[in-house]
């Protein structure tokens, strides 16, 4: 904890009380959530950034979109728009943001759409030709005057919830309490290795409802790197040295696997979602091989001539996934 954040302690309090009386409010239909009429599916934390909502998000893309017409709606954080946008083919992470164009450029047969108030955005939504049967949430656990019909909150396996504090001295949106509105809650990037034991020792920290889930998940790196052009195996790296450029919000998982494969590389990080400027892109521009994340590489590639920049395409593993499958299509089936 940085002195800032330590000096920042005393309110602490205040903000707690603040987010707890406005949770409340909600609870008590003081003010007004609204729900719909098809099956909406909110994928969220409690904490500020790094969880692995985008894996989540597309992970459920490619579970629904086989049955159902899928949509997604995220505030678009980073763009510079304002109000409703319905991505389309003239749309770029600059007017959508880089989590909704990863979206869009993965699934073009899925509907993207970004809108701060995602009340507002529904109702635009839903003027379209062909409602989706199935709207995706990204980011929007606190944003509570949609009500979403299933609540997925994510953790990380590093940093549970329950271990932190609010802002703004820790990194939690609202309190601890809040979790209580779940309906699963993923523990996120743990290793592939972890035991039952462990699981169990998780489940009894977090202490979990009743009427709530609890799954595991892991991240898993593709054995490829992906530019523009063309893809290469990732072993190639073992006889480069090469840059590795992060703006996200936890890049340690990916430096330290490509630590333990071997690599050699210098890192430069940005904070996330970190709009790069003409400087930057001039120093970038230099560098011989570039990888980076595929968030990263969203707002990168129109913007560098550089042909030698990749990313590492990662996927989400869920431990038990055919149970946590079977929560996400029963919900949707039965709504």
């Amino acid at each position: 904890m940085n002195l800032l954040r330590k000096i920042l302690i005393p309110i602490v309090p205040v903000y707690q009380g603040v987010t707890w009386l406005r949770n409340y409010c909600f609870d008590k239909e003081i003010l007004k959530s609204k729900a719909y009429h098809f099956p909406v599916i909110c994928v969220g934390n409690l904490s500020v950034g790094g969880t692995g909502k985008t894996p989540m998000i597309e992970y459920l893309i490619r579970l629904l979109k086989v049955e159902y017409s899928v949509g997604t709606l995220s505030r678009g954080y980073g763009r510079q728009t304002k109000g409703f946008i319905l991505a389309d083919d003239n749309v770029t992470a600059k007017t959508i943001g880089d989590e909704p164009f990863q979206f869009y450029s993965k699934f073009p047969d899925i509907i993207v759409s970004v809108g701060e108030d995602r009340q507002q955005a529904i109702e635009q939504l839903k003027q379209i030709e062909k409602l989706p049967e199935v709207l995706l949430l990204d980011d929007a656990f606190q944003h509570r005057k949609v009500k979403a019909g299933f609540n997925i909150l994510l953790t990380s396996y590093n940093d549970l919830y329950v271990n932190d504090m609010v802002l703004p001295t820790g990194n939690l949106r609202e309190p601890k309490s809040g979790a209580n509105r779940a309906d699963l809650i993923v523990v996120t990037k743990c290793p592939e290795t972890i035991t039952i034991e462990e699981q169990e020792s998780i489940k009894r920290e977090l202490n979990i409802a009743s009427h709530q889930h609890l799954f595991f998940s892991s991240i898993k790196y593709a054995n490829k790197i992906v530019s523009k052009t063309k893809t290469i195996d990732l072993e190639e790296l073992k006889n480069k040295s090469f840059t590795l450029v992060t703006g996200i919000a936890n890049p340690t998982p990916l430096v330290d696997f490509l630590s333990n494969k071997g690599f050699k590389f210098d890192h430069e990080t940005y904070k996330d979602h970190h709009d790069f400027n003409e400087a930057e892109l001039l120093e970038l521009e230099k560098k011989e091989f570039i990888v980076t994340t595929e968030k990263d590489f969203m707002r990168l590639r129109s913007r560098l001539k550089n042909e030698n920049v990749y990313y590492l395409p990662i996927t989400l593993v869920v431990l038990n996934e055919n149970k946590f499958n079977s929560k996400i299509k029963s919900f949707v089936r039965n709504f």
